[in-house]
């Protein structure tokens, strides 16, 4: 069998260039300048780090109930099946008895609607939601039908892992309709991946007074200075 991976999300936007931009180094081969982002494209890389930073302040999140209804089937595979009876009884009264019975049928709708040809599952879900809504909604159901894929999890802390992550994609993506997205999205206060990498950029550009010196470090001027902080870097310790 084909074995499905998931591509998670959790770390910032710029990670993938910054690969790529690695390994061409190593490679020998010259980078090319990329090609500069529009501001619509900071904006959006913006809004998902913010969104990040929020679940990384906030892992109550993924703990709520609630989010039993992105994936029923997915949930009952990954979270209910390890779950005691006395867990169940407890997220159960928990919920109520009306959102017990509202997950119980809408696992059996998820089951019949596998088994649906394409037109008529699709037929049966159009409620006349927002385009952008459909296809968040289109995005989310192709990853939990790619994490069914998997082998089975043979542990319980492997199987919250995996629901996790399915959660965090699926919020950063925009696709948890019951949340208020205003409230992080233009929330400077979750620029935290900005500020962070504003300031490695800042001391990898920097150059320390102690570092011309020379003293020590070499008579050189800044770039021996260098040299030698960064071979003393290597090991802890002077290397001769």
């Amino acid at each position: 069998m084909t074995q499905h991976t998931m591509v998670s999300e959790k770390q910032p936007e710029h990670s993938h260039d910054a690969s790529l931009a690695q390994s061409r180094h190593h490679s020998g081969v010259r980078p090319t300048r990329p090609r500069p982002r529009t501001e619509a494209e900071i904006a959006a890389v913006r809004v998902k780090n913010r969104r990040r930073e929020y679940l990384e302040r906030n892992p109550g999140y993924f703990s709520s109930a609630e989010h039993e209804f992105a994936d029923p089937l997915l949930y009952d595979d990954l979270i209910r099946r390890f779950q005691s009876p006395t867990e169940r009884q407890a997220e159960g009264k928990a919920k109520g008895y009306g959102r017990v019975l509202e997950g119980s049928l809408l696992r059996g709708e998820a089951r019949l609607a596998k088994i649906k040809p394409d037109d008529e599952a699709n037929a049966d879900g159009a409620d006349g939601a927002d385009a952008s809504v459909v296809a968040a909604r289109e995005v989310t159901a192709k990853e939990a039908d790619d994490l069914s894929l998997l082998p089975a999890p043979e542990h319980r802390e492997e199987a919250e892992e995996r629901w996790r992550e399915f959660l965090r994609n699926r919020f950063v993506r925009g696709g948890d309709e019951d949340f208020d997205y205003e409230t992080v999205d233009g929330n400077e206060e979750y620029d935290a991946w900005e500020r962070r990498d504003q300031e490695e950029a800042w001391f990898e550009d920097e150059v320390p007074d102690w570092a011309s010196e020379g003293g020590d470090y070499g008579t050189g001027g800044a770039g021996e200075g260098r040299e030698a902080r960064m071979l003393e870097g290597e090991t802890g310790i002077q290397d001769y």
